[in-house]
This record gives C-alpha cells, structure tokens and sequence, in this order.
C-alpha cells in the first residue's frame, strides 16, 4: 500500500517538474541583426530572435542613428553565432514567447555559453525588459554590476575609435573646385591645403 501511495505522489509531481523547466531547441544561424537580435533557422523555418532580458547599443535606428558600441556590440554578436558550431535557444518559462513584433524572446548559448552574460560581461549590453521573473536575471545583473566597476564599454566614458576619412573626400573635392575655378592661386592655395591636411591627419590619428 505504502508503494502504491509513492507511486501515485510521484506520477503527480512529476508533470509539475516538467512543465517548470525552460524549453530548450537547437537551431542554425541564418542571418545576424544586429548585437540583440538575429535570424536563426528552426524546423526549416527562419525565425527572428529577441535576445531575452538585455539591450545593445542601437546601430540602425530611424531616430538614434547608430550609438557608441553598437557596431561592436553587433560585430560580436555576428561573430559569435556564425562561428558557433552548436547554437540553442531557451525559452524562459516566465517570459511570453513572443513579442509584440512577433520576434521569439529567448536566451541565446553558442557552444553552451550564454551570449547574454557574454555581451555584458563585455560592456556592450545592459540589462534591461525585465518583465518577469527570468532565470538568469541575477547572472546578468551581477556580470552587469562587475562592467559597471571595471567602466567596461558602454560604462566607460571613451568613444570607440573609427577609421573616418570622409574630411579627405571633402578637401580633394576642394582641391579640384579650386584648380577650376581658380587657376591663378594654385601655388598659394596648395600650401595652405597640405598645411591643412597635414595638421588635420596628425589630429585624427593622435
């Protein structure tokens, strides 16, 4: 009798213990995003996936323009899961499964390491869109505490460095403008601008 109520206990906590775990699917990369979001192929469906419970830097917003560290957040994030020779996504069990963009909300692991904790450990994302109570919340904010420490990235006050040469397209564009128009004060006017393009590259590459 006493085996029969053990059994009848287990079989009802079982479903429980089941049902509480986060789902986990094995997917294939498709195509990157950018550093919170990429296409992953699942069931021989491409899906667009919302990394769960963090925000990069934006790099293609209609109104932000592209934000300090958001390349490099995005540049990480690409390399990650295209090289990743396992990518899985776990859905949380406190969080909705989609959003209203009707992207999947998941955690991300390339080669069983969360990209998340990865992402800002690394300073290039925060914690944010916490709506629920997620699994690995406490994780992320602990990692998220150490950049903060450490100014690591976004927390730092440093802008990353970006090889721009535009202002060598305009002062050419200058030059030609002035051989046309101005044939007489070639000689004077090239002085000046090699003087100008001299102290204007020492002060961009300084």
């Amino acid at each position: 009798m006493r085996k029969i109520r053990l059994l009848f206990l287990f079989l009802l906590i079982t479903p429980s213990v089941v049902f509480a775990q986060n789902k986990r699917v094995e997917v294939t990369f498709s195509k990157c995003v950018d550093g919170d979001t990429a296409k992953f192929i699942l069931n021989d469906e491409e899906i667009t996936v919302r990394f769960l419970a963090i925000d990069t830097p934006e790099t293609k917003h209609p109104t932000k323009g592209e934000e300090p560290y958001g390349k490099e957040a995005s540049d990480y994030t690409c390399h990650a899961i295209e090289n990743a020779k396992t990518i899985t996504l776990e859905y949380d069990k406190g969080s909705d499964t989609y959003d209203k963009y009707n992207r999947h909300l998941t955690w991300v692991y390339v080669d069983d390491i969360l990209l998340q904790d990865k992402l800002i450990q690394k300073g290039l994302a925060k914690v944010a869109y916490l709506y629920g109570d997620y699994t690995y919340t406490e994780q992320l904010q602990a990692s998220e505490k150490v950049a903060k420490k450490q100014k690591i990235g976004i927390w730092s006050n440093e802008v990353p460095k970006r090889e721009n040469y535009w202002y060598i397209v305009v002062i050419i564009g200058i030059v030609l403008l002035i051989y046309i128009v101005y044939p007489k004060g070639r000689k004077k006017i090239n002085r000046k601008i090699k003087s100008q393009v001299k102290k204007e590259f020492k002060k961009r590459i300084s």
